[in-house]
């Protein structure tokens, strides 16, 4: 079992849903993310649930590329992002490791202990590792998520949530619908309003639901466990977007209310859930969004990029 104190602070669920904050955190003592366990983890998860990217160097364009590790082992595909170019996403680590299980519920647990109102009702967890010089470009998420950074130095900026000049409300409808990706267009101007930190082992970054943010590693292997999860209103937010999307697009109503509350809310997502209801019984082409994949690593020379004939 995990120490039931890994966060060294009190939350305001206000807060949680209205800006970005930082605090710190103890999930190293857990002895989850030094090379053995992390070579564990890479040689056991099912590499379907497990994402190599590599990108450019240029922060202002979307160079962000997709690609095939299978053939590398844990050991090769972490020492590969040791000396490359790489981004590992590991998705749904609870659902595949049982130590993150515990851990994953532990923290959510201890947040909802310690912030009144706050509820997580669906929970889960990505593990990044990523190489010193890499970076994420401008984007969104569709759930809320908490950043635990473990290894390494970042910096993230999180720009103002719920700000049409950072992101409008047809993107987010896009995104959360999968017709999009969660890459946005960036105007480096934007960060003269972001709140930037440079996250150091031990310490935590969140913001609210669909808040735009980028990241760059600045020194070091980075190792980050990110925990998503939805709270009833981030749940209701989603269901509105879709019924807005679907309003705005077939019915043409333009201006629609991102209020997750009252009457108007209500009336929208019913009427969706009868349109979903009829699409159910008569489908259309699956709505969704996915990199292609354009390269692979070689084992004999893990850490080259290889183009995939097109």
């Amino acid at each position: 079992m995990f120490a039931s104190n890994l966060i060294d602070a009190d939350f305001s669920n206000a807060d949680l849903e209205q800006k970005p904050l930082t605090v710190s955190h103890r999930l190293l003592e857990t002895g989850l993310f030094d090379d053995e366990h992390l070579i564990r983890v890479l040689d056991t998860h099912p590499r379907e649930n497990l994402n190599v990217h590599t990108m450019g160097t240029d922060e202002t364009a979307n160079e962000w590329r997709e690609g095939d590790a299978s053939q590398l082992s844990g050991e090769q595909l972490l020492e590969a992002t040791k000396a490359g170019r790489l981004w590992l996403n590991v998705r749904n680590m609870p659902r595949h490791h049982e130590d993150f299980s515990r851990l994953v519920n532990g923290i959510y647990d201890e947040i909802q202990q310690k912030t009144p109102g706050f509820q997580a009702i669906e929970r889960s967890a990505n593990l990044l590792i990523s190489s010193p010089s890499a970076l994420v470009y401008y984007h969104l998420d569709i759930p809320c998520n908490m950043l635990w950074h473990l290894r390494g130095v970042k910096r993230v900026w999180a720009y103002p949530p719920y700000d049409e000049r950072y992101v409008t409300q047809q993107k987010v409808e896009d995104v959360i619908c999968g017709v999009a990706n969660e890459e946005l267009d960036y105007d480096p101007e934007f960060d003269q309003e972001a709140m930037v930190v440079d996250l150091q082992p031990g310490q935590m970054v969140t913001w609210p639901q669909n808040t735009p943010h980028r990241v760059s590693n600045l020194e070091g292997l980075n190792v980050s466990l990110t925990t998503e999860h939805l709270t009833p209103k981030a749940r209701r937010r989603i269901k509105l977007f879709r019924a807005n999307r679907f309003l705005r697009l077939k019915l043409g109503y333009q201006n629609l209310s991102q209020d997750t509350e009252g009457v108007g809310y209500g009336v929208k997502v019913a009427a969706y859930s009868v349109v979903r209801a009829w699409q159910k019984l008569f489908p259309e082409k699956a709505e969704g969004y996915h990199y292609p994949v354009t390269f692979h690593l070689d084992p004999g020379n893990p850490t080259k990029i290889q183009e995939l004939a097109k």
